[in-house]
């Protein structure tokens, strides 16, 4: 199902479009997101991708034995599929998200205590964060991984349970956000800063132009 949206411009007078007789844009949605992310709703509008969402409920669970790598685009990949068959019709957009250091996955934080516990191992080390995204339609399936190395400065407990008390870590892989309050702690990274964020952008934008999807708009 197609979702139009008129939208109104203005031009750099101030009047309306309707006034100078420029013609209302209609925008089509050709794309739907699987994430329940605000970051990634965030970074595809900056794209000016026009896109609905779709409500999945994959569950996260890592194989036994299974690498980093391939949990993270298995769980893309899932997301895409799962969202598409609930809503088909568009291509389908999953993605998903995983901090590894010392050989640990590092996910959403269960608690204070484990977000604390996360900031002490990632603290004075490089950890990698891997992000994978898919898109699915009728016909095909894309998929492609992205890895950065994250380089973290020391970190105290009382700044990890400051952190903690702001309420941001909550909901973030490895339990921070370089985004927001979080930055403080990186050094420098080595890689992709949109992967980091949540939507690998440098991997996404060749699978929008397979999936003859718009940007800009």
């Amino acid at each position: 199902m197609k979702l139009e949206i008129n939208i109104s411009g203005k031009n750099l007078s101030g009047t309306n479009s309707s006034e100078t007789n420029v013609p209302e844009i209609s925008k089509v949605v050709l794309l739907q997101l699987a994430s329940k992310s605000p970051r990634r709703r965030e970074l595809l509008a900056q794209l000016g991708v026009n896109f609905s969402l779709v409500d999945v409920d994959v569950p996260e669970v890592k194989a036994l034995g299974e690498t980093p790598e391939d949990y993270v685009l298995r769980l893309a990949q899932d997301k895409s599929l799962a969202g598409f068959n609930a809503a088909p019709g568009l291509p389908t957009l999953g993605a998903d998200t995983v901090v590894s250091c010392a050989g640990e996955i590092l996910e959403k934080p269960r608690d204070r205590d484990h977000g604390v516990a996360m900031l002490a191992l990632l603290s004075g080390r490089e950890h990698s964060v891997i992000s994978a995204i898919a898109i699915n339609d009728s016909h095909q399936q894309m998929s492609a991984i992205s890895e950065t190395r994250v380089h973290f400065r020391e970190i105290s407990e009382q700044q990890a349970e400051r952190y903690w008390a702001t309420n941001e870590p909550c909901d973030k892989a490895g339990g921070y956000a370089i985004q927001g309050c979080g930055a403080v702690f990186v050094t420098h990274i080595v890689g992709s800063y949109s992967a980091v964020v949540g939507l690998p952008i440098e991997k996404l934008y060749p699978m929008l132009n397979v999936f003859d999807i718009p940007f800009w708009t």
